[in-house]
């Protein structure tokens, strides 16, 4: 004989093992674990003031000295609003897709009815049977549309630490130009001074002195120029670092860029990087994944659906409205309530589905061979900006030097003028501002073939963590 208790102690598994939730502290202990390079270990999420105002105090100390590289990263992890918005996000989307694999609330139905002199009370309890034997699938797939946002959230906080990276180098690069700007400034200024001296006392013509202002004009708005380039990139890392007003006062940038490392990575170090690792390639699988897990689902569930009632009638006759239980039936039994597929078969929903993991297949695809073209493009540029970098500090420079050293004993010498003097001078610091871009440019390309090992560096590969649930994905 049918039992609804034995019934219920047989759906009790099934109800439980939908209870799988979302952890935004072991998503983000997750992605510090696998990126340990580029976050640090150092993000988290402050869920209350308190927290906020801890990494505030971190953020100040951080602060007080001059920013490295290094340091600004761990300061936007610490101090940007913005990246705390991205993981408060990421909690509500991963907490969401955690939802879709939870099996839907049973349903209970209390029914009240009279006739001729008898009163009868109806109470059924109904579940969802393809709800429950879709169960284990739809688990799956929000399993896999949690691992494809957890990769998405991934991709997005590494991206920004590469943009900041990038910032860094363009602010610090920026400040030291301009230091060098302002000497090349003072020594054009000062020719032209004595041009103008020269010139009033009769010892110059008027195509030399001109030529003097020339330079000194020139020199001015260069200098212009150097000084909103600093202000600029120095305001851009600021809004990376989600710094607030007064923080922004009292950010202190290195004196210079890192000196070249040593060596540059030889082409086999980035051969041996799996490209499958990148992850952009990871999210276009795991979206491939997703797309055929739901396709599995929507098999058995797009052309009906099946409720399953258990139900139990208490019919009482005209004496038990006096209050004694003397006249009462009770009536059991279960009741099947079936979705007939007469106007839609779900075969558009199926061919949408098909169609989606076509297109995710190729997606993959595309993501293998775009991603070791840009590898390859990446890692030419990084070994071509080494080189010219280096020609710059072993060879560039020291010719400049050397010239200014004998153009100033020539002068002592009384062989050159003061303005051939100022001229060399100029032409050793015009040198060095450009073996500062040249190591600039290294030190952007090597954020970028780090950003694009990891996959990281394309921000149209980014996709939103989440989509609303469809009723071709949750059929509750």
């Amino acid at each position: 004989m049918f039992s609804p208790y034995r019934f219920s102690l047989l759906a009790l598994p099934l109800l439980t093992a939908g209870c799988a939730g979302f952890s935004i502290d072991q998503s983000t202990a997750e992605l510090n674990r696998q990126f340990p390079q580029q976050t640090q270990g150092e993000l988290q999420l402050a869920r209350d003031s308190s927290q906020a105002q801890a990494l505030r105090q971190q953020a100040d100390t951080l602060l007080s000295t001059p920013l490295s590289q290094h340091d600004a990263v761990r300061l936007a992890l610490w101090n940007s609003p913005a990246i705390q918005s991205w993981l408060a996000q990421h909690w509500g989307d991963g907490s969401r897709l955690a939802q879709q694999g939870r099996i839907a609330n049973p349903l209970l139905n209390l029914e009240r009815s009279q006739l001729a002199g008898e009163l009868e009370i109806a109470r059924s309890l109904s579940v969802g049977l393809l709800d429950l034997l879709s169960l284990p699938r739809r688990q799956q797939v929000s399993a896999a549309q949690l691992q494809q946002a957890q990769l998405q959230f991934s991709q997005q906080v590494l991206q920004h630490i590469t943009q900041l990276r990038l910032a860094w180098v363009r602010a610090v690069a920026a400040q030291q130009s301009l230091e060098y700007a302002q000497q090349v400034n003072e020594a054009a200024e000062a020719g032209a001074e004595l041009a103008r001296r020269m010139r009033t006392a009769g010892n110059f013509s008027a195509l030399q002195a001109a030529r003097q202002q020339s330079f000194s004009a020139d020199a001015t708005a260069r200098l212009t120029e150097a000084r909103q380039a600093q202000t600029a990139s120095r305001e851009a890392l600021v809004r990376l670092l989600g710094l607030d007003a007064d923080q922004a006062q009292v950010l202190q940038l290195p004196a210079h860029l890192p000196d070249l490392p040593a060596q540059p990575l030889a082409p086999e170090q980035i051969a041996s990087q799996l490209l499958q690792n990148r992850l952009d390639v990871r999210i276009a699988a795991a979206a491939l994944h997703t797309a055929a897990q739901r396709q599995g689902l929507q098999l058995l569930q797009g052309w009906t659906d099946i409720e399953l009632s258990v139900k139990r009638d208490t019919v009482f006759a005209a004496a038990a409205e006096s209050g004694t239980a003397a006249g009462a039936r009770v009536k059991r039994g279960l009741g099947l309530s079936i979705s007939l597929p007469f106007f839609d078969q779900g075969q558009l929903q199926r061919d949408a589905m098909r169609a989606d993991t076509l297109a995710a297949s190729y997606q993959l695809e595309n993501s293998l061979r775009q991603g070791a073209s840009q590898l390859r493009e990446r890692y030419a540029a990084y070994y071509s900006s080494y080189e010219i970098a280096r020609h710059h500090r072993d060879v560039m420079l020291p010719l400049k030097r050397q010239i200014a050293e004998q153009n100033m004993l020539r002068y002592n010498g009384m062989l050159i003028s003061v303005f051939e003097l100022l001229g060399s001078s100029r032409e050793q610091i015009e040198g060095v501002l450009a073996a500062i871009q040249a190591n600039q440019q290294f030190w952007i390309a090597d954020a970028e073939l780090q950003a694009s090992l990891l996959g990281a560096g394309s921000p149209t590969a980014l996709r939103p963590a989440s989509r609303a649930a469809t009723s071709s994905d949750v059929a509750h």
